[in-house]
């Protein structure tokens, strides 16, 4: 598992470490990772013209450190010194290895931009004259690395006050900044590297958290020998309507794809005869009330998709939440406890699936406001309503009260159509039936769910049934015995820009 942390936490770790090693260490290990990584970017460094922007913290000093062993190397580096100060022994070591102090002109002959503006500590919109240069610096072309964190993105938010960064690459400091692994800021990042410089065990309790492959091989339910279908576990999928009967076939495709041992799905006759065509594999129960009284005994709900919001709606609605097993909610289902809270009122688990809009409806707040600073409401959403939220969008966020928040880092923007979050609902109703908690389904979920989306797509348009298809072959990417990371889950954002 991958963890991240706030500008605060991180600051705290590197003033413990900081009293017991010689002043400068951490600087020189953060300045030989940068170069490092820079090196690998220009390819021949000899002769490479590289263009530094300084600002007056710490990350200015590491940049011009890290130009100090590219200029050793024969890289022709220039520094732009935008700050109020400048750190003196950084400069002058940059100065003695061959590099100059240059007007920002010179950005135009860059072949490689190092942004050293402003580090983890800054918040807000970025002023003058660092405003002017980033922008400057994003329209040059050249590739961009950000120091720690892209200038003008808040490390401990990922929230963008106006212009920021566009880095090619992050170079990171010491651990994952939050605000890095989650939009807007996300979108800043680039390919996000990593640089050890011995925080580990100073740090504290993470602020956010990131599953891996390796962490779902070990999470993700498996039959035993004597397993059955009930044992697998049982779904009941309350979705789809006259209107939507596409939304129950996704649903309910969803989750035994994702490995439900049955399904039992409960409609009207329109959604009833369509999940029977394309999903035989389904118990089915025609309702001609809106009562669950006649479904059969299930492990888990999922509950809402293309379900409608009118009284019949609402009073199968009440039905499902009244029993006594977990119930994830979504779509039409979100509308419905936006109109009755009332309906959250129970002792079992709930896992709450919205995208900014529903859950701006959920809390009275605004998407645009929640779009900006997702980690903030979706962790005051499950705190208010004492749910689990699964917050979909750019950024896939999980969120309990009191524990850490997981960030989704797989994915492709291809999923951005309509029905891929029927898809999920299914997904991660099946593992709440398998036993997994609403953090470990939910989690879980978003990450097999981005997986197959990305299996799916390969980089072309892709529709929600594509997506169910691809489900198995991410299980078995997973499960299948590799211990290779690959691209599947590596940190990186670039796709986001295109």
């Amino acid at each position: 598992m991958r963890t991240a942390y706030t500008a605060d936490q991180i600051r705290g770790a590197e003033h413990e470490l900081m009293a017991r090693l010689p002043e400068g260490t951490l600087m020189q290990r953060a300045a030989s990772g940068l170069a490092a990584v820079c090196a690998g970017l220009l390819g021949a460094v000899y002769g490479g013209r590289v263009v530094l922007l300084v600002g007056s913290g710490d990350n200015g000093g590491d940049a011009l450190y890290a130009g100090r062993l590219l200029a050793r190397r024969g890289a022709r580096v220039g520094a732009v010194l935008a700050g109020s100060r400048t750190h003196e022994a950084g400069l002058a070591a940059f100065v003695r290895a061959g590099g100059r102090v240059v007007d920002r002109a010179a950005l135009e002959e860059a072949d490689l931009i190092v942004d050293g503006l402003v580090g983890i500590g800054a918040s807000g919109a970025l002023r003058e004259p660092y405003r002017e240069l980033v922008e400057e610096a994003n329209a040059i072309g050249a590739p961009i690395v950000a120091v720690d964190v892209p200038s003008g993105v808040d490390a401990s938010t990922g929230q963008v006050g106006g212009a920021a960064v566009h880095a090619t690459v992050t170079v990171t400091m010491g651990a994952y900044k939050t605000g890095l692994l989650v939009d807007p800021g996300a979108a800043h990042t680039g390919v996000l590297e990593l640089v050890d410089i011995g925080l580990g065990s100073y740090l504290p309790d993470p602020d956010v958290a990131v599953l891996t492959r390796g962490d779902l091989d070990l999470m993700l339910p498996r039959p035993g020998q004597e397993t059955d279908k009930y044992r697998r576990g049982v779904l009941g999928v309350a979705a789809g309507s006259d209107l939507y009967t596409g939304a129950a076939v996704l649903a309910v495709g969803g989750a035994l794809r994702a490995g439900a041992g049955m399904v039992r799905y409960a409609g009207t006759e329109p959604p009833v005869t369509q999940v029977r065509a394309h999903w035989p594999e389904a118990v089915i129960t025609l309702l001609d009330r809106p009562s669950i009284e006649n479904v059969g005994r299930v492990q888990a709900w999922v509950l809402g998709p293309g379900l409608g919001t009118g009284d019949w709606a609402h009073e199968l609605a009440a039905g499902v939440l009244a029993s006594d097993v977990p119930v994830l909610i979504d779509a039409d289902g979100l509308t419905l406890v936006a109109k009755d809270k009332e309906l959250l009122r129970r002792s079992a688990p709930v896992l709450i699936t919205p995208h900014a809009g529903e859950l701006a409806r959920l809390i009275g707040a605004d998407r645009g406001d929640i779009e900006a600073a997702r980690l903030k409401y979706v962790r005051a959403a499950a705190a208010e309503l004492g749910v689990t939220v699964l917050l979909k969008g750019s950024t896939t966020v999980v969120a309990e009260d009191s524990r850490p928040t997981r960030v989704n880092v797989t994915g492709t923007p291809w999923l951005a159509s309509g029905g891929t979050g029927d898809v999920l609902s299914g997904m991660a109703g099946a593992l709440l039936a398998q036993g997994l908690s609403c953090y470990d389904a939910a989690s879980c979920g978003a990450y097999l769910h981005g997986l197959a989306g990305r299996r799916a797509a390969g980089g072309a348009p892709l529709a929600a049934a594509d997506v169910a298809a691809a489900v198995p072959d991410a299980i078995r990417s997973i499960t299948g015995g590799s211990t290779t990371a690959t691209r599947d889950e590596t940190i990186r954002h670039e796709d986001r820009r295109r």
